[in-house]
């Protein structure tokens, strides 16, 4: 990426203007840009594991670059939250503040209220990674119509259902498009022998505690999503919707089949992964981000014709066909409303933002492009290029060579999902990802309601409401409970808080018809 420069052309009255509309206050002194000046500009950030010295080479190829003294205050992420609401309390903010995605329901609001920060939205256009990030993902932002934040990206997809494919192969199976062409090679995968080793040793759907994963196959089915309607108009947490029992009463199917993990109400983790990566099972999940390289290698070292492929969006009932989006993003950072009262400064602030934040292509991540030499702390001294990849230098994270390790924000932004790249050494895995890469590139996302709304019954109750609801729809796949029972069972958790949060989602949103949250 080509450094941005400032526009530094803007008249003095310009910038004054801007400075005011921006909630700053004027200054003599700062309201004309002036890229020759020096600035201090502190920082505070969580960081995992040992963290590298504040006085790390990273820290001054900050400096060098930007033409600033940067000040970064990093606290262990186990102590954070303490610390930040000590800072936050005490009214001396740092100009560049990180949060975890869970604040934007709670410290978020609270302190853009007590105008702590700096709204953002004259400069979202300004800059290309900013002008990236959906409108769905800004709108969970506003607080009174203006936006205080800047997202930290997180892919909008969520997983899809990943299947062998060398066993459908040796059934003469194609892949499965909807839900019942899904139960029946799931049923097949169990009673068929489909890895051709003469055993009854297979099965097909692997699943576990939480009723996790929970093999939507679209907006339609997502239990998350408010995608639904009551018959009072009001959106619906799909999780208590008729299309939810539909799914409930197939994984009931699936259960008597025995085409379900059998023991699934105490299974987690480590332990799903092993039922599919060993052989046991056929169907699971799989997604471009965070897939586990080791988990296929062993599977090839056990199968070497082991292959995968994976389910796109059924086309549901309604018509609608795509997932729906996650929030879109991971944590977030503020600028304070101090610090916007020198234009300068923001802009300086911003630039440190851009560059981490904008995307460089695989034929572009060498050290001939100068932004992502820098990013990697220098070719020779934070990473060496072996066989056309770049790979760090041991202790380079811990020692500080990265740049990235003090920014607040070290996540490239995509205008689509498919400029994301992803890439994995192992053949199978790599594969099926690139394939998955390229259907999110051209998929449509539903932004759900309930995203852009602060409801303190969520807060409050929604981890208890979530866990009554998943343990008795547990219960109905293993039939400790009819699913004929579903509406008494709707019924309990509305009482239980269900019908506020649902009150307090619709007098939030103002989305009136689910088609027009696609994008």
């Amino acid at each position: 990426m080509a450094f941005r420069k400032l526009a530094i052309l803007l008249t003095a009255g310009m910038m004054l203007t801007a400075a005011c509309s921006n909630g700053g206050s004027e200054t003599e002194g700062t309201a004309q840009s002036d890229p020759d000046r020096k600035i201090t500009i502190t920082a505070m950030k969580f960081g995992y594991g040992e963290l590298p010295p504040n006085d790390a080479p990273g820290v001054k190829m900050i400096n060098e670059r930007f033409n600033v003294d940067y000040q970064i205050n990093q606290v262990p992420q186990p102590s954070y939250g303490e610390k930040l609401s000590a800072v936050l309390a005490s009214g001396s903010i740092p100009d560049m503040l990180a949060f975890e995605a869970p604040d934007i329901s709670n410290r978020y609001v609270k302190f853009v209220k007590q105008k702590a920060f700096l709204p953002l939205d004259d400069y979202i256009k300004e800059y290309p990674s900013l002008a990236a990030v959906p409108e769905f993902v800004w709108s969970q932002f506003k607080v009174d119509g203006k936006i205080y934040a800047i997202p930290k990206y997180y892919p909008r997809f969520n997983v899809l259902p990943m299947i062998r494919q060398d066993w459908l192969d040796n059934l003469g199976l194609k892949t499965p498009t909807n839900y019942e062409e899904l139960k029946q090679v799931a049923i097949a995968f169990t009673k068929n022998d489909p890895d051709q080793n003469g055993k009854n040793d297979t099965y097909g759907i692997v699943l576990g505690k939480e009723i996790v994963p929970n093999y939507n196959l679209g907006a339609y089915w997502d239990p998350a999503a408010w995608y639904h309607k009551n018959d009072k108009g009001q959106f619906i947490p799909g999780i208590i919707s008729n299309a939810r029992k539909e799914q409930i009463q197939w994984f009931a199917d699936l259960y008597i089949e025995n085409a379900i993990t059998r023991d699934f109400a105490i299974m987690d983790g480590n332990a799903l992964n092993k039922e599919f990566y060993s052989g046991k099972a056929g169907i699971f999940i799989g997604t471009p981000r965070g897939m586990i390289q080791a988990n296929a290698d062993s599977l090839l070292q056990l199968d070497p014709k082991a292959k995968f492929t994976f389910m796109a969006p059924a086309e549901a009932p309604d018509g609608s066909q795509g997932l729906a989006s996650t929030s879109g993003f991971i944590g977030f950072m503020t600028i304070s409303a101090e610090a916007g009262k020198d234009p300068e400064k923001i802009r300086r602030i911003l630039e440190m933002t851009e560059v981490p934040r904008t995307i460089i292509p695989l034929d572009q991540s060498n050290p001939e492009n100068k932004d992502f030499d820098w990013l990697l702390g220098g070719l020779g001294q934070g990473y060496d290029m072996v066989d056309g990849m770049a790979v760090p230098k041991p202790n380079a994270l811990q020692d500080g060579f990265r740049p990235t390790s003090f920014l607040l924000d070290d996540v490239p932004w995509p205008k689509k999902e498919s400029d994301k790249v992803y890439k994995y050494a192992n053949p199978i895995l790599d594969a099926v990802v690139q394939k998955m890469v390229k259907l999110h590139g051209s998929s449509k996302f539903y932004g759900s309601p309930h995203y852009a709304v602060y409801s303190p019954t969520q807060v409050s109750k929604g981890n208890e409401l979530n866990k009554f609801i998943l343990d008795e729809q547990s219960k109905m796949i293993t039939g400790q409970r009819p699913v004929s029972d579903w509406d008494a069972m709707v019924q309990e958790w509305m009482a239980k808080g269900g019908a506020q949060w649902i009150e307090e989602v619709n007098e939030g949103t103002t989305l009136k018809d689910p088609k027009d949250a696609w994008d």
